[in-house]
């Protein structure tokens, strides 16, 4: 009898359970309807008014003409206020599937914010999830705009059902394309907001949406749909894709609220409708079924997990590690044998960390936390400590091992060893007394403590390690993710690049490669790796530049735009340059040390290691001779950087303040990452 009230009261949980998802799953495009007070502003800066100005007053009578002509069904309003030369054009545009009340809130909140966000500029846009509103001094009436256009990624698909990939991508784009033909099949002054539904299978749909304004032709409004949507690639969990004129967006959950959309009037009748609402039945019965399955996955996958030694045993075997280098330390004649596959006991990492405890623990990163240890002979050591959760798991961990236990250079950190028992997944590093780069780098207290002799010096040992990397070690090794805080810093200040559990090893005849699995650090990927999943060592040579102007900014590069009008360090950086005040870039804690030419040489190598193109890029050996060079060398010109580019980060932003916050990646609720 117990047994059967449990297994009710696990199955009366289930019912529970899945009748809340799919509530919460039929209430998420309302829920998404109240983040209309986070935008993206672009605020171009190229041509500007004066304060009190005539043409002041006309923007400003144009707004709120804007945003007082919202009325029931009507989502695009366009208007002009005032006379040449000082006329300006505005319009606005709503979602097709939210309510009036919904549309008016964000076009009244768009015409304050966009004044206080562009309070001098003569053109500007600003982007929210439910709508966008733009004015100008030149017409944009029944004119495609495709700049600036704006596009977030996903990552890469590794959930299609479809065992082709190839297949998987050309179904998507056909899909997209198909939507993209309805749009331009409708005249001007109709509406061109079009969404499809479309199951790839039982457990998987596909959800589309594009938009163009009402004004332009069905050829203008296709044109724009498909340039937009190159900035997306199909093979991705989602993507989106947005200008001044249209918008492209697809993923595997929906963004669109399926009952209203469903009766919008469509160019295509009854029947395309009728297919919507077969379509809606079809997709909720999928996630009712999907959470099912879930669940009933989920009850084996803890069933299997009731032998924590059957595991441990398949996972040593995994890692090649033979019994004896279990029983191995840091002394003695077996350890200096074996190098390569390096390990220790648990025990004596318990003793040296007095058990993981809190008042040993260094900090913690995405796939775990480091303890400070010491071990009986009074070396201190640094334990990483794998999470169970997290999502380095053993393809990294035996990767991390196998790449550092091989190298040997003293701008990288040192392996001592590693652990694999009782479920544990341990790596012991060499201690770094200084932490981490970034530590210092982004506190206003600590960098102090580096002046520019150092920074420098820092600069020119992560490069040398990196070349070591690319050119000098027996392997040649990119490493995948290089940042502030994957760069360790001795009692010297002295900097040695850590955490390899995502570096890749390459072939001496292979120069560039593809991953399905993009892995890294927003910010500091190249955007070849960002949107294409290629990679090669000028991957790592644009996130050494990212790096680099961190280090003379003293900024991060992720989240840069929330003070500099949406721009990223890097065309911020390069604005700079351009206009010969590369010099306002540096960080002010520098300006009593700093060797101005140096400073300057600084940046002008990062701005080369940044560029769009990887064959603009120079090599490590370049950058280090570039580096070491007295002035009389003359260095290339560098481009500009490409467009802020974010990725779905599936986490919440919080808002800065009440009146200046920035959109998302997703736009629905994510962290918006500049590159």
């Amino acid at each position: 009898m117990p047994s059967i009230t449990k297994h009710r009261h696990i199955s009366t949980n289930f019912i529970n359970l899945v009748l809340l998802l799919t509530v919460l799953s039929l209430l998420s495009p309302a829920t998404e309807a109240q983040q209309h007070r986070l935008g993206i502003p672009s605020c171009p800066n190229t041509t500007t008014f004066t304060i009190n100005s005539t043409y002041q007053a006309n923007r400003d009578t144009l707004l709120s003409s804007l945003s007082s002509n919202v009325t029931r069904g009507v989502f695009f309003y366009n208007t002009t206020a005032g006379n040449s030369p000082d006329m300006v054009y505005g319009l606005f545009l709503c979602r097709g599937d939210i309510s009036t009340s919904a549309c008016q809130a964000c076009v009244t909140y768009a015409a304050t914010h966009i004044s206080r966000r562009c309070p001098l500029d003569k053109t500007a846009v600003v982007w929210y999830e439910e709508c966008f509103l733009r004015y100008s001094n030149r017409n944009i009436f029944s004119v495609v705009t495709e700049t600036p256009t704006i596009y977030f990624l996903s990552g890469r698909s590794s959930i299609v059902t479809i065992s082709e990939e190839d297949r998987f991508e050309k179904f998507v784009l056909k899909v997209i394309n198909e939507t993209i033909a309805m749009a331009e099949s409708r005249p001007v002054g109709v509406s061109k907001y079009v969404t499809r539904v479309e199951n790839i299978s039982s457990f998987q749909t596909l959800y589309i949406r594009v938009d163009c304004t009402p004004d332009l032709s069905g050829a203008d409004c296709g044109r724009c749909l498909r340039r937009a949507r190159a900035y997306i690639p199909a093979g991705r969990q989602g993507g989106r894709a947005f200008n001044p004129s249209c918008s492209v967006r697809y993923e595997f959950n929906p963004f669109f609220n399926l009952t209203v959309v469903a009766a919008l009037p469509a160019k295509g009748g009854e029947k395309h409708i009728k297919l919507n609402r077969i379509r809606i039945l079809i997709t909720s019965l999928s996630v009712i079924f999907g959470v099912a399955v879930v669940f009933i996955s989920g009850f084996f996958i803890w069933r299997r997990r009731n032998s924590e030694d059957k595991e441990n045993i398949h996972e040593v075997q995994l890692l090649d590690l033979e019994n004896e280098h279990s029983k191995e330390t840091f002394s003695g004649k077996n350890w200096e044998r074996s190098q390569e596959f390096p390990s220790i006991q648990l025990d004596i990492l318990h003793a040296a960390t007095n058990h993981f405890s809190d008042e040993n623990k260094l900090g913690e990163g995405g796939f775990g936390p480091v303890y400070k240890g010491t071990l009986a002979n009074g070396k201190e050591i640094a334990v990483k400590r794998l999470s169970r959760t997290s999502g380095q798991g053993l393809v990294e961990f035996k990767n991390e091992v196998l790449l550092i236990a091989r190298l040997q250079h003293k701008n990288l950190v040192r392996l001592l060893g590693c652990c694999l028992e009782k479920n544990e997944k341990l790596l012991v590093y060499e201690f770094m007394p200084n932490r981490s780069l970034d530590v210092f780098l982004f506190d206003s207290n600590l960098a102090t403590q580096l002046d520019w002799q150092k920074r420098f010096n820092i600069i020119k040992g992560i490069a040398r390690g990196i070349m070591y990397l690319h050119e000098d070690s027996r392997l040649r090794i990119i490493h995948r993710d290089l940042k502030a805080s994957n760069v360790l810093l001795d009692h010297k200040m002295n900097p040695k690049i850590s955490d390899f559990g995502m570096a890749r090893i390459f072939c001496e005849d292979i120069n560039q490669a593809n991953t399905n699995r993009v892995v890294g650090t927003y910010g500091y990927m190249a955007p070849e790796y960002a949107m294409e999943g290629l990679f090669s060592i000028k991957s790592d040579v644009f996130s050494f530049g990212v790096l680099l102007l961190e280090i003379i900014s003293g900024k991060k590069n992720n989240g840069f735009h929330l003070a500099k009008r949406g721009e990223s360090l890097l065309t911020f950086a390069w604005k700079l340059w351009s206009k010969g005040e590369g010099m306002e870039l540096m960080d002010q804690l520098l300006v009593p040390s700093c060797v101005a030419s140096e400073v300057l040489k600084c940046i002008h190598i990062g701005l080369l290691c940044v560029q769009e193109d990887p064959s603009d890029r120079p090599t490590m050996s370049s950058v280090i001779f570039m580096l070491a060079s007295d002035g009389t060398i003359k260095l290339p010109h560098p481009t500009e950087p490409a467009f802020s580019v974010g990725r779905v980060v599936t986490k919440s932003i919080e808002p800065i303040s009440s009146e200046e916050v920035f959109s998302v990646n997703e736009i629905t609720v994510s962290n918006f990452s500049p590159r």
